[in-house]
């Protein structure tokens, strides 16, 4: 009876708890600093967006405004706009310092950047520190705190405030992702009851699919620092780059019932490229951050979570660029209040503690600014006495636009590049002029170099935050060289920037120009904007065929996948479809010819074995049960690179849509099996004639429902002699976090078309392991013998992979099924198994 009373009473006091109610409303004394005087000519937040901080969630629309207001009332700041994001939102940045510093700038700079070269001394040099909040637009409490850190630094008024300013250029950069904090922020405000409720349950703390962590995409913009391919991403790393930061500080949000983390994280978990002086300084910095969160009671833990192994993320991409990364996790409100096991959590205590933070780096970086500056000079000055005197060679000699794609990415980053001058073969592979580039590794970023084309199988651990591998020439499937030898020369890369477009401009006059048949014209399917053009034509249903054999014509070897456009019997004429394949030969790297017979040594142009192609008109599934990660790379390939025109249906709405407008339909990843009534829409479409493409756990129940029958492998791995306190590291060593495998490739079948070899990198994140089917040629892809690449895996996955498949096909009523293991688009630069999907989609009928 004394347990049912006491079960009774803390179900009570449960209820009460998520029943109570909260008023925010606080007050900016709540917030800032007491012993210092704040100049009334500088105009607070409430004044301008007419709250303040933290009594709603500041829409990004708002903080821009108030950031302009600022800039234009304090003569400490200067701002820019560097850009906008896909829904059109200012890049803005914010470059603070003292008044007399302000007038001296440019020369500031130019000084910091000479320091790194080894000239000129710290002694009086401003240290330079670059303070970013928001990147994951669901974790605003750091958005909401840049108000207040940009009210301070422009009102603030006292001797400590002046000497700080007088050695610091602070680089504020109020929002990392504007679309996602403005699509948070729209949700949690309309929610929000005039009496805040604490519970968790409430709508206001259950955002809807996708939530506001990625960008217009649904990309995770903390993955983007290394790859750079989205435009918020660019933009932060020209800055990055103009100013080369001491300090770069990233403010998240964790968990509802935590406390607070700042970096180092767990020791064991860092690249070795970066140098223990990195750590030790990270280490010290944190101590400013322990005395401040002591000073206002809050409480907080390092150096027990995450890692600074993957450099693509923000706390960790400076750490290979001379400078020190500092994430600061806050736990989150995910609104207005929320119950947690501390307490109650309220929305502007988060912010105090990321403003808290934002101070205590500003601290840190005055307290130790000779040291830290120091530190960067020697960064470089032991990175160019690392540097071997080599020539990295990379390229595709079928494939410019990939190649020119990886070179975007070295360039954004400042990597010195030349372009090959002639053709040269480098240990067996061929590199043609246009299509090869150089990197001389003797340069300054050389230890950035070292990082993309880091190729690691051996761990200290064998735990990660994220990704364990991400070479780029494997990433883009191109053939590479780290030492292409002294004989193999090159001019330097110049290139022109459009806003944020980058065009290189090659060496020699472009003289293509495609002469007219009035036969047919033939299109190489290797080019990486081959699916694009094609695309175009099929649109306004011009005929095109499919190779499914080599042949040769005129003395040219055509491939596998070679595109056939007849001129005759089209809905254009011969000059109108001339005049449109010349367009796309001017802005693209395709390569078409022009032919006047149909007579070929091997398949005749008239032959069967040209499979007509239709027009895609695709569905994209997307909404709850759907890895929104895996829908927006799929999304953005087809929206920004090939110029596809999608449409997307949430899950529980496949039932009732009219599929019959469709010939395609991607499923990517889902989270656990959908609603029977979908899964039989599916079945009777696919059975209609439509190619169904699942990704990742997709394919479990398109297995079981018999639409892609499959063999899954199972994995054993028993916890033997592994207490209790060590289970989360066994559990998480049995993870694929994100790792490269080798596999091979029947070149002959469809899913393969367009590869020039036999091999090809492929990305995992997944245990998804299938047998491989017992009649040979539906193994396209399989994995090696000797799988790994680049990453970790444990031992009895990588024994479990061997000889497994990441693709299977199978026919289904008058429908073609596609399953890939693992996302083909991984966060838009893996290049070289893009074209995997695209062939699921063109050519799957052919299969």
């Amino acid at each position: 009876m004394k347990n049912c009373y006491l079960l009774l009473f803390v179900f009570f006091a449960f209820a009460k708890a998520m029943t109570a109610q909260v008023t925010i409303d606080p007050q900016m004394d709540y917030y800032l600093p007491s012993d210092v005087t704040y100049n009334p000519d500088i105009p607070t937040p409430e004044e301008i967006i007419g709250y303040v901080p933290g009594k709603w969630h500041v829409t990004h629309d708002k903080l821009a405004q108030y950031m302009m207001a600022l800039a234009g009332a304090s003569d400490r700041i200067t701002i820019e706009n560097r850009g906008k994001t896909y829904e059109d939102r200012p890049l803005l940045l914010l470059t603070i310092t003292s008044s007399s510093n302000q007038n001296n700038l440019e020369s500031i700079r130019k000084a910091h950047q000479d320091r790194i070269d080894g000239i000129g001394s710290s002694a009086d040099a401003p240290i330079v520190i670059y303070q970013g909040f928001s990147i994951h637009g669901n974790e605003p409490s750091g958005s909401n705190a840049a108000l207040l850190y940009a009210y301070y630094l422009a009102a603030a008024q006292g001797p400590q405030v002046e000497e700080q300013l007088k050695n610091t250029v602070i680089l504020l950069d109020p929002s990392f992702n504007p679309d996602g904090l403005q699509r948070f922020a729209g949700w949690v405000n309309q929610h929000k009851s005039e009496n805040v409720t604490i519970d968790g349950n409430d709508r206001e703390y259950d955002e809807v699919w996708p939530g506001g962590r990625t960008n217009h995409y649904w990309f995770d913009m903390n993955r983007d620092w290394l790859p750079v391919q989205l435009p918020e991403s660019r933009a932060r790393i020209a800055s990055f780059n103009k100013w080369m930061p001491n300090i770069l500080t990233d403010h998240h949000e964790m968990g509802t019932n935590s406390s607070f983390f700042f970096q180092p994280g767990i020791p064991s978990r860092t690249n070795p490229l970066t140098p223990q002086m990195n750590q030790d300084l990270t280490k010290e910095i944190g101590k400013y951050h322990a005395a401040a969160f002591d000073k206002i009671g809050s409480f907080y833990y390092t150096e027990e979570s995450f890692d600074d192994f993957y450099y693509g993320k923000g706390s960790t991409f400076p750490d290979v660029n001379g400078g020190i990364g500092i994430l600061f996790e806050q736990a989150s409100s995910r609104g207005h209040a929320q119950e947690s096991v501390n307490g109650v959590l309220t929305f502007p205590f988060t912010i105090r503690n990321q403003f808290t933070a934002a101070l205590s780096t500003l601290a840190a970086a005055n307290g130790m600014r000779e040291t830290i500056l120091d530190y960067q000079t020697k960064f470089y000055a032991n990175a160019a006495k690392e540097a071997k005197n080599a020539t990295i060679i990379f390229g595709d000699s079928k494939d410019a636009g990939k190649t020119d794609a990886f070179a975007e990415v070295l360039l954004r980053h400042e990597i010195e590049l030349k372009e090959l001058n002639k053709d040269v073969k480098v240990d067996g592979k061929e590199y043609k002029k246009g299509n090869a580039y150089l990197i001389p590794t003797a340069q300054k970023k050389s230890r950035l170099i070292n990082a993309l084309f880091q190729k690691t199988t051996t761990f200290t651990d064998s735990l990660f935050y994220d990704i364990s591998a991400w070479t780029f020439p494997l990433a883009f499937d191109l053939d590479y060289s780290m030492n292409a030898g002294s004989s193999v020369s090159g001019t330097p890369v110049t290139y022109t920037m459009d806003g944020e477009q980058l065009k290189i401009q090659k060496s020699g006059t472009d003289t293509r120009n495609l002469a007219q048949s009035d036969y047919a014209y033939l299109m190489e399917w290797n080019e990486y904007m081959s699916p694009k053009v094609l695309n175009d034509l099929l649109k306004d249903d011009i005929i095109a065929k499919v190779a499914m054999q080599p042949f040769e014509l005129n003395g040219k070897s055509y491939d596998y996948g070679t595109i056939m456009i007849p001129v005759s019997r089209q809905p254009i004429s011969s000059t109108a479809l001339r005049d449109r394949l010349n367009q796309h030969l001017q802005e693209t790297n395709v390569v078409i010819d022009p032919v006047d017979t149909g007579s070929t040594v091997g398949i005749d142009l008239g032959s069967n074995s040209f499979v007509p192609l239709d027009n895609p008109k695709i569905a994209l599934v997307i909404g709850d049960g759907i890895d929104p990660y895996d829908a927006g790379e799929i999304w953005h390939l087809m929206d920004q690179r090939y110029d596809i025109t999608i449409t997307k249906i949430e899950l529980d709405r496949m039932a009732r849509a009219d599929l019959s407008n469709y010939n395609t339909i991607i499923v990517p990843s889902t989270y656990g099996s959908p609603d029977k009534n979908v899964v039989e829409s599916l079945k009777t479409w696919t059975r209609a004639g439509g190619t169904l493409i699942g990704y990742g756990n997709a394919l479990r129940w398109m297995s079981s429902e018999k639409l892609l029958p499959m063999t899954f492998k199972s994995t054993k791995n028993p916890a033997t002699n592994v207490t209790f306190e060590q289970r989360g590291d066994f559990n998480g060593a049995q993870v694929i976090g994100g790792s490269i495998f080798e596999t091979k490739l029947d070149r002959s079948h469809p899913i393969a078309f367009g590869y020039k070899d036999d091999q090809l990198a492929m990305f995992r994140n997944s245990t998804l392991f299938i047998e491989a089917d017992s009649t040979s040629y539906k193994n396209p892809i399989r994995y090696t013998d000797e799988p790994l690449m680049a990453g970790y895996s444990s031992k009895i996955n990588l024994e479990a992979i061997k000889n497994t498949v990441p693709f299977q096909h199978n026919s289904y009523g008058r429908g073609e099924v596609i399953g890939f293991t693992d996302n083909t688009n991984f966060r838009a630069f893996w290049y070289g198994t893009n074209k995997l999907l695209m062939n699921a989609i063109f050519f799957g009928k052919a299969m």
